[in-house]
């Protein structure tokens, strides 16, 4: 499915849009500016005034009018098995082994009936041995290290978590604001995409 990255007026990601959504932006005049080579063309009807076919090019990123009413950046993304899976590179948080996103299991660091909670901050990846084995322990009493911390995605890399088959320039877009340190620059990210 095409997938389009929508931008605020300001150049902040607001979310994908499929190509009927984009071309309802364009139609109404919404879009104030584009990046990327145009990914598909769309053919209306044909003027009976002028004889022409109408046609509306879509690009891969597209800008429209107006910016969000609130501050993204102070919005917690929304967890899914996909986005904790992509975050934790498909890496078990405990013996390291790489699990496919079938295997992979959401476990709670503090486990919920310890007062844990279901937080960026409190999930991390992990193997179904490693899950089983630790129980409903904190990492401490089953003497179980955290191979790697959590932590809450930044907007674009949220963007990217929730990204199916982005293309090479709605990529270049998101990476070039990631945080400096962010595992999504990692090389092991970009071969499970």
């Amino acid at each position: 499915m095409l997938s389009i990255l929508k931008l605020d007026a300001g150049g902040i990601p607001q979310c994908w849009i499929n190509a009927e959504e984009a071309t309802k932006q364009y139609a109404d005049q919404s879009v104030l500016w584009t990046l990327g080579d145009p990914i598909a063309v769309m053919r209306g009807g044909i003027s009976r005034a002028t004889g022409k076919q109408s046609i509306i090019e879509l690009h891969s990123i597209v800008a429209v009018k107006g910016s969000a009413r609130i501050n993204l950046f102070d919005v917690v993304p929304g967890i899914t098995k996909r986005k904790l899976y992509r975050r934790d590179r498909g890496l078990c948080a405990y013996c390291g082994e790489r699990i496919t996103e079938n295997d992979a299991e959401a476990e709670h660091i503090i486990p919920n009936s310890r007062g844990g909670k279901y937080t960026w901050m409190n999930l991390v990846v992990s193997c179904r041995p490693c899950n089983q084995r630790k129980g409903n322990r904190t990492p401490e009493m089953a003497n179980m290290s955290l191979l790697y911390a959590p932590y809450m995605p930044s907007l674009y890399e949220d963007m990217i978590l929730k990204g199916r088959n982005i293309l090479a320039d709605q990529m270049d877009f998101l990476a070039a604001n990631l945080p400096k340190n962010s595992r999504l620059l990692e090389g092991l990210f970009w071969e499970q995409s």
